[in-house]
């Protein structure tokens, strides 16, 4: 326990915490950065990397899955809204970070085909400011 406690095995429970919370996996990594900022206050910008980073895998590793959904299913959609979600599919997944939602849009942002390039960097943005407003929060 002590080990965890210690900024280097928090910052690494931190990181697993904030992966899984971005799967299926109800864990709120949110409460987990912001104990973590409660005790070591100085490890702000790690901890703030650290957490971006591993909620922005674990949304990748659901836009994946998605990717492995057969694109012939969406022929089954209307092709009008096929058409508005592939033109502004990429920056809704700035809010994948939304609970419920969030895994959803990952899925559906792999599902579509839509360019991973552009989807990592909105859900990139989306995660890092929200854990900004944490690290705020926590002062």
């Amino acid at each position: 326990m002590e080990a965890l406690l210690s900024a280097e095995g928090g910052l690494a429970a931190l990181f697993a915490a904030s992966f899984l919370a971005s799967t299926v996996v109800p864990l709120s990594s949110e409460a987990v950065l912001f104990g973590y900022l409660k005790l070591h206050p100085d490890q702000i910008a790690m901890a703030l990397a650290l957490a971006t980073l591993g909620n922005t895998l674990g949304g990748l590793s659901s836009y994946a899955l998605g990717r492995l959904v057969p694109e012939r299913t969406q022929k089954k959609l209307d092709p009008r809204a096929l058409a508005v979600l592939r033109r502004y599919g990429s920056p809704f997944t700035f809010f994948a970070w939304l609970p419920l939602v969030g895994d959803a849009l990952c899925v559906a942002a792999g599902w579509l085909r839509l360019n991973w390039v552009s989807c990592t960097a909105f859900m990139a943005a989306g995660r890092a400011i929200r854990y900004l407003a944490i690290a705020w929060l926590a002062g």
